[in-house]
């Protein structure tokens, strides 16, 4: 089976291949040659996630799925939520959207935080959507190499690492993308 995963972000696809299943090709908007900044207009991660979905359905008539993902910050009352990737402006900067973090929350106390990830398919004339979260705190500082986004600030619930500090293979297993993942393969095999 091929399946388009709608993103141009490589860490992102990498991250679900190493889930999918060996039976399922895995492509890339670039693989497609789709280069377009697929524009994220919606005021909900599922709007998001629906909108990348379709755009590729409709332009390439391929069964495909995207996502969008958001942090949820409980005393920044969900911020930056649906604007996590360009919290710090549309440069969509990884780095500067955690200073921005850590900077709003530096007098803080409560750090409890949620990511939430929306996978939607788009698949033989069906849309289904599939939902992920991981409960956790914002930590202090940046910690760990690994991952991408906010990883280097996100410590899940029971771990003492940061999901940048933590291996892929646990990741995957905890995370809100590797978790709402696995409900887009459970639905795949059946």
């Amino acid at each position: 089976m091929q399946l388009v995963f709608a993103t141009h972000n490589q860490n992102k696809f990498n991250e679900v291949k190493a889930l999918m299943p060996s039976y399922i090709e895995l492509l890339s908007l670039t693989d497609i040659g789709c280069f377009n900044e697929i524009p994220e207009t919606a005021q909900t991660l599922e709007g998001n996630a629906q909108l990348k979905s379709n755009f590729v359905t409709e332009k390439y008539g391929l069964n495909c799925f995207s996502d969008d993902t958001g942090l949820l910050v409980v005393a920044l009352g969900g911020a930056p939520g649906v604007y996590s990737a360009r919290y710090a402006g549309e440069q969509k900067s990884a780095t500067d959207n955690m200073n921005k973090l850590l900077s709003e929350l530096h007098d803080k106390n409560n750090r409890q935080a949620k990511f939430k990830t929306v996978i939607a398919l788009n698949l033989e004339h069906e849309s289904i959507l599939f939902t992920g979260a991981v409960e956790g705190e914002i930590t202090h500082e940046k910690n760990g190499t690994d991952g991408f986004g906010y990883d280097p600030i996100f410590k899940p619930l029971t771990y003492n690492k940061t999901f940048a500090e933590l291996p892929m293979s646990i990741k995957n297993k905890i995370s809100h993308r590797g978790k709402a993942v696995q409900k887009l393969i459970s639905h795949l095999i059946k």
